[in-house]
């Protein structure tokens, strides 16, 4: 069945906790009143990517702090959350992600496996891939550039697991003096997107924050929205708008297609030559956020 998939593109404050869940907890609010189903949030929503405060503030899943309030907004609006959080367990500190359903259950948790090399002094290595079956379909998770790992490797393994719809929290940033009119954001995702989601016939979705990075390697850098929805024919459904401040709520119709093949069937199916998209011209639904 199709369903309202709500991208919460919102503001990230660096190493701000309860400003970050504040603004997330009315962002799905309001994307429960627009009528969505699920929502996806950014990497690291609740202190950012590699803010040095993750280091003494990350906390446990799902019984920290953040995911509780996460999974009490779940149940209360009753819908699915993906949201990036920073997960504390024992001397490690992960990049990790979460699915919640509708009772505030934690139905799937993911931790980074495609760090970016700055991200090794902060986060400890995932070592595994997971998918939820819920009533709307299949879910994958990944994170930012697990997308981007070499072949497509784990968005594939994804689908190869049965995954409908890939939700990836991300952190997409870029220097200050970056120029989107000379240099558009974006196309990094969708070369990593595109062909991933034609082979599979899946949809896959990457919310990034906005805001400026005050600490860490990327200190100064600011992260820049784009949020982007590829298709199950690999064309682009929507990209959100660019800027520090270009906090915005996106909605998209997602429906979800029957599996064209499965474990060696595969192989055959991937083989096909593959059809062109359809001509489908880029949309853009943003709202402002709170």
């Amino acid at each position: 069945m199709p369903f309202k998939l709500a991208l919460i593109q919102m503001k990230v404050a660096g190493g701000r906790k309860e400003e970050n869940l504040s603004r997330a907890r009315a962002l799905i609010a309001e994307a429960s009143r627009q009528g969505a189903d699920a929502a996806l949030l950014p990497e690291a929503m609740d202190l950012g990517w590699t803010d040095d405060s993750c280091r003494s503030e990350a906390e446990p899943l799902p019984d920290g702090m953040p995911c509780r309030a996460l999974a009490e907004a779940a149940e209360k609006h009753r819908l699915l959350i993906c949201a990036g959080l920073t997960e504390r367990d024992g001397a490690n500190v992960f990049n990790s992600a979460v699915l919640l359903g509708r009772n505030g259950e934690l139905l799937c948790r993911h931790r980074k496996l495609n760090e970016l090399r700055i991200g090794h002094p902060y986060y400890a290595q995932g070592d595994r891939l997971n998918v939820a079956h819920t009533d709307l379909g299949v879910i994958g998770l990944m994170i930012c550039s697990d997308g981007f790992a070499h072949g497509h490797v784990l968005s594939r393994a994804l689908g190869y697991m049965g995954a409908d719809v890939i939700l990836s929290p991300c952190a997409w940033a870029v220097e200050r003096d970056h120029d989107n009119a000379k240099a558009p954001y974006g196309d990094t995702w969708r070369r990593a997107y595109r062909p991933v989601a034609r082979d599979f016939a899946i949809w896959i979705a990457g919310v990034s924050g906005v805001g400026e990075m005050p600490t860490g390697p990327w200190a100064g850098m600011r992260c820049i929205g784009c949020s982007l929805v590829i298709g199950p024919e690999g064309e682009e459904v929507v990209q959100g708008p660019y800027g520090v401040d270009a906090e915005a709520v996106l909605y998209v119709d997602v429906t979800p297609r029957t599996r064209p093949a499965r474990g060696a069937l595969w192989g055959a199916h991937l083989q096909r030559p593959p059809a062109a998209p359809r001509p489908r011209g880029r949309r853009e639904h943003p709202r402002a956020g709170g």
